[in-house]
């Protein structure tokens, strides 16, 4: 298999313009407020949705060109292999974030935690289930002492 091809499912709007100064994880936009609308022929699979505190949103890192599998990631002045982190320019340019679900407004879905950037491409919604989903790990490679500092990080210029 040599392509795969997806088609937006709806759009994230978020206050963030643009990738410079957006949260870099969503524990590090506590509260910030966005919406999800969905395509209208998508609407039926909502259906439950509002179930749940919390979703999956899987996205299409629309801004994002290119890629290096090395990379300085936000957290860390020393180079990585791109797979040991979260930066956003990759080989399959795929973003995936755990946020709040407020509510539903028919094809609208209120949502909170935000740490993506207005007009990204969404590409599918799974609930959270924190017995399905939280796992407890042994080892966090690099990230270990940094990621107290996620809270207070946003998106520079470095991937741009």
């Amino acid at each position: 298999m040599d392509q795969v091809t997806y088609s937006p499912i709806g759009i994230i709007r978020s206050p963030f313009k643009e990738s410079k100064g957006t949260p870099i994880q969503p524990i590090s936009a506590g509260g910030i407020k966005g919406s999800v609308e969905i395509r209208e022929e998508f609407l039926a699979g909502l259906k439950d949705l509002e179930g749940f505190s919390h979703i999956f949103l899987i996205y299409h890192f629309h801004l994002s060109k290119g890629y290096s599998l090395e990379v300085e990631p936000f957290l860390d002045k020393e180079s990585h292999g791109l797979f040991a982190t979260r930066a956003p320019k990759r080989p399959n340019s795929i973003g995936i974030s755990v946020v709040r679900l407020i509510g539903i407004r028919g094809a609208v879905l209120e949502i909170e935690d935000m740490d993506v950037v207005d007009g990204t491409p969404l590409l599918d919604i799974k609930p959270y289930v924190p017995e399905l989903d939280c796992r407890s790990a042994e080892r966090i490679g690099w990230f270990t002492g940094k990621v107290q500092a996620v809270r207070d990080s946003r998106v520079d210029e470095r991937f741009k």
